[in-house]
């Protein structure tokens, strides 16, 4: 069985700061995962379970801001929490921006950073709970036939049963059971869940 303790990534060049932070991370039941390049990081599979980013932003290579930039379209759903050895307003404004959950000065309390992994690790396991739920319901929309979908999409757009039936020429004791079976595939529990589940699927707009 995978495991499912949370996992906390940490990206830094420091070897020290690395092991500090692997015994902070370990003792909190959390599961530390170390790298010292953002290269490194970006060359590792991605985690299926609750997982943060504790990134230094000044790293010899790709750094901190790069690798953000980075992670926004190939791992969008991992919060950063970024360390820094330098009070940077203007970078740390650039971090939050992105997305970050948080910007902490070396040397900062354990407490601090402990509270801050404590809340984007939650963060991202309701993020992951929220993809879990759309892949399930991406899966039941997939088992609608053909004339189960042109039901389904008239539904959602208001349109009654009676205008549906003559709309695509069928009875609307027919048009009834389609949309009975519409419900029972897509475990909607009235109307307005269905609604509220085919908008869950629509493409963001541009």
């Amino acid at each position: 069985m995978m495991n499912s303790t949370p996992i906390v990534f940490v990206v830094d060049d420091d070897i020290s700061v690395r092991e500090s932070l692997e015994l902070l991370i370990g003792q909190a039941q959390w599961r530390p995962q170390l790298f010292e390049s953002a290269q490194a990081f970006l060359a590792h599979p991605r985690s299926l379970v609750p997982s943060c980013l504790v990134l230094d932003i000044n790293l010899p290579d790709l750094n901190g801001l790069d690798l953000q930039n980075a992670m926004a379209g190939d791992r969008p759903k991992i919060p950063i929490i970024f360390i820094t050895g330098y009070g940077d307003v203007p970078r740390s404004v650039r971090a939050m921006k992105a997305g970050a959950v948080e910007f902490l000065t070396k040397p900062f309390d354990d407490e601090v950073l402990l509270s801050a992994i404590t809340d984007a690790l939650a963060s991202s396991r309701a993020a992951l709970e929220r993809e879990g739920d759309l892949r399930a319901l991406r899966d039941a929309r997939a088992t609608l036939t053909p004339r189960e979908n042109e039901v389904l999409e008239m539904v959602v757009a208001g349109r009654m049963n009676k205008v549906i039936a003559s709309d695509l020429g069928i009875s609307e004791i027919t048009v009834k059971a389609h949309r009975g079976k519409v419900m029972r595939k897509m475990k909607a529990r009235s109307l307005a869940d269905l609604v509220k589940k085919v908008t869950q699927l629509a493409p963001p707009p541009d």
